[in-house]
């Protein structure tokens, strides 16, 4: 896992320094949209609905709209509002385990401590234990204050966001004000049937049918030969190139190393090996500034590389 924020919990004059990892992660399939006819990859364009224009991201403002009005904010004005860097998780209370609702609960985290930490680490963790107590505390996540809450969870102290009191809905069913009257038998057959089902909950022993079925649809059709190459792989021709440039480019470096010294490496084509000794023997005191021929003629990186002291001072004959 890769730590996502560092900083402290602190509370009272206790510091403790943690790493922050995110908690959770998802299983499903990456999916995307495609043409049916071709496969092409479907994208999405930022168009302006009274221009017709695609607006480039530079170009996007955010705007605020009651139905009414409409508030544009530029960066300028997102700028100007107050940005939060504190490094610290900062406990507020401890409060009762069963005072956080679970309807709150927005995203988890595991807190990691450093080696120097440990021991105020599961001080903390083992007095939350004991005390069955929760802490309420703010954090700078992403440039915003969050509520949140720490808790234990096993051998781990977890961080998970809180949403705020006015981001939670209030059911208003007016059904369930109306009075409804259940009789002693009813509960009695009711209870009875949730003692006949009681049990420790074990989430291994669930699974997402949907997503294995899925995954099964797409390991058939593979099996199959029911797919496409991936517009996003490299080609086998491309992988080709590669490989060729590499051996392209050993080659040059021994026909630049043979040049310099007169004779030709022991990894050199025979063939290679006896144009290179044809065409340096006649000339030899020529050698730097001769032309090699087109086939022959060692690319510019190469060049480079193997003799970076004469750059500048070989001309190269252009072949039209």
């Amino acid at each position: 896992m890769r730590a996502i924020w560092s900083g402290s919990v602190a509370f009272g004059l206790v510091n403790v320094p943690v790493r922050l990892y995110s908690a959770t992660d998802s299983h499903d399939l990456p999916m995307h949209q495609v043409h049916d006819e071709d496969g092409g990859r479907i994208h999405y364009e930022r168009r302006c609905e009274r221009c017709g224009k695609v607006v480039p991201f530079a170009h996007i403002d955010k705007a605020y709209d009651d139905g009414t009005h409409q508030v544009v904010l530029d960066d300028e004005d997102l700028a100007s509002l107050p940005v939060e860097h504190s490094r610290e998780i900062e406990v507020v209370e401890f409060v009762p385990d069963e005072q956080v609702d679970p309807m709150r609960y927005e995203r988890s985290y595991f807190l990691e401590p450093s080696e120097q930490s440990l021991k105020a680490y599961v001080l903390l963790r083992r007095t939350l234990e004991t005390e069955e107590r929760t802490a309420v505390v703010t954090v700078s996540l992403r440039q915003r204050t969050r509520l949140a809450a720490l808790r234990v969870h096993g051998e781990t102290l977890v961080l998970q966001t809180l949403l705020w009191d006015d981001e939670l809905r209030r059911p208003e069913f007016e059904v369930l004000d109306r009075s409804v009257k259940v009789s002693s038998k009813e509960l009695e057959l009711a209870s009875a049937v949730v003692s006949s089902m009681k049990s420790d909950f074990a989430p291994d022993d669930y699974s997402d049918e949907y997503e294995a079925q899925l995954k099964a649809l797409v390991e058939a059709k593979l099996e199959r030969g029911e797919a496409e190459p991936s517009p996003h792989a490299a080609t086998e021709e491309e992988g080709g190139e590669v490989v060729d440039l590499m051996e392209a480019l050993r080659r040059s470096v021994d026909k630049s190393r043979a040049k310099r010294t007169g004779g030709a490496t022991s990894k050199e084509p025979t063939s290679t090996k006896a144009t290179a000794a044809k065409s340096a023997a006649p000339k030899k005191k020529a050698t730097t500034r001769k032309t090699a021929a087109p086939e022959d003629e060692p690319s510019e990186a190469a060049a480079e590389s193997s003799s970076g002291s004469r750059r500048g001072r070989e001309p190269r004959a252009r072949h039209g």
